[in-house]
């Protein structure tokens, strides 16, 4: 048996509520499947399985709150759930088993969800004792109002029943689950109008709040700063995409992200995660990038395995992840799995930033805007526009000088930018 556990979305979650399940007991599941919807303090993030199997049980329900940690679901491996023999075998018709009892067609699951009947109980009229949606019709209560009559909209169990425990009819509550879903703090808070609304920005910030004051104190950082002169990339980003239409232009984003990914290929204890009182480095890049929210608060997805793609590609990954970032809809791969995070605020017109960095991992990037300012070269001067690199480090895993090596490699790859495509 395997267990599914919330897992752990970022520095800044402790503890999520299940949206949504996309799976139902009996369902085989591939490793990457998104088989659940979870509602952190920053944003609903689909959650991805990270094995092969076969749903066992959901152990927890739609609209519940648990740690991270907790098991969401149980599965049997590929193999347990296997047949052991391709020889037919009988099934006794009078009692159901128990793995019978959870053969339920997704057609039946989804009937039981509307009606508000927890299948779960049901006993079966289907092949080998499964529970179909005859079942669930039978089962469902044979009043109906005429606003359940029609276009049905998807309502939790939980929130149905509360509903009728409450004596709220559903068609009035508004949704807030993913695709116009009913979820049970849906139907609370029509029942008490007069309470205050979810505070999710307030909520954000104390989460971001408590994670870096945890960084802060657990990991002792070291801050290093690094002037690159940025004449050679300015000039190669006109000239490359003066022949690309606007749609496919380069921002200098993707180059700096880029030539992260190849600087910590000559550094990898920059490169990885903090845990058990060891440093476990990372097989790959996969850059966190800070994205900041309309609505307040700041996020920081990956982007995977940023070092072996092209800028293009970069490009669009990094505007699909931007633009689903602010939509509220991730995928918990990008946010478990950044190995080291970058923050350019040059955007916003700061000339340098240093940051915190996002435990478990032990670094990280910013940069600032590029401006323009004095440059002495070979006993000339001139005017070269210059960015500042900074870099936050953790001292149990690098120190000063491995830094500083670090920041003049980013500077060089800086200065030959046509061999980062």
């Amino acid at each position: 048996m395997i267990e599914f556990k919330l897992p752990s979305l970022g520095a800044d979650m402790d503890q999520g509520t299940l949206l949504e399940w996309k799976v139902g007991p009996g369902d085989t599941v591939k490793k990457g499947q998104v088989v659940a919807v979870v509602d952190t303090s920053k944003a609903a993030v689909d959650v991805e399985i990270w094995v092969d199997g076969v749903v066992r049980e959901l152990r927890v329900h739609p609209g519940e709150t648990v740690p991270v940690g907790t098991v969401l679901a149980t599965l049997d491996g590929a193999e347990e759930a296997a047949p052991a023999t391709r020889t037919p075998v009988a099934v006794p018709p009078p009692e159901k088993t128990a793995a019978a009892a959870h053969r339920i067609s997704p057609a039946a699951r989804k009937h039981a969800e509307e009606r508000g009947v927890d299948i779960e109980r049901l006993a079966g009229s289907g092949p080998d004792g499964g529970v179909t949606v005859e079942d669930v019709e039978r089962a469902a209560p044979p009043a109906a109002t005429a606003a359940e009559a029609g276009p049905r909209r998807p309502v939790t169990p939980a929130a149905r029943r509360r509903a009728r425990e409450l004596g709220i009819d559903i068609a009035t509550v508004t949704a807030s689950g993913p695709g116009g879903a009913v979820l049970l703090e849906d139907v609370e808070r029509a029942a008490a109008p007069a309470a205050p609304a979810k505070d999710r920005q307030g909520e954000m910030r104390r989460a971001i709040a408590a994670a870096m004051g945890r960084s802060k104190r657990e990991i002792p950082h070291y801050y290093l700063s690094e002037t690159v002169p940025m004449r050679a990339v300015l000039d190669w980003l006109a000239t490359v995409n003066a022949g690309l239409p606007v749609t496919e232009r380069l921002l200098m984003a993707v180059v700096l992200l880029k030539a992260v990914a190849l600087a910590l290929r000559k550094f990898p204890e920059m490169n990885g995660f903090y845990r058990d009182n060891a440093f476990q480095a990372a097989a790959a890049a996969h850059i966190g990038v800070a994205i900041s929210l309309r609505q307040g608060g700041l996020i920081a997805p990956a982007i995977h395995d940023v070092g072996d793609k092209p800028l293009a590609q970069l490009m669009r990954e990094l505007t699909d992840l931007v633009k689903r970032a602010r939509a509220g809809s991730l995928r918990s791969s990008e946010m478990s799995d950044p190995t080291i995070t970058v923050t350019n605020l040059g955007e916003q017109g700061v000339a340098a930033v240093y940051g915190v960095i996002y435990p478990p991992q032990v670094a990280l990037v910013g940069f600032g805007r590029i401006v323009e300012q004095a440059w002495a070269d070979k006993g000339a001067l001139s005017v070269m526009p210059a960015v500042t690199a900074s870099l936050a480090a953790d001292h149990r895993v690098s120190d000063g000088h491995r830094g500083a090596l670090f920041l003049a490699e980013l500077r060089n790859l800086l200065q030959q930018p046509e061999d980062l495509q």
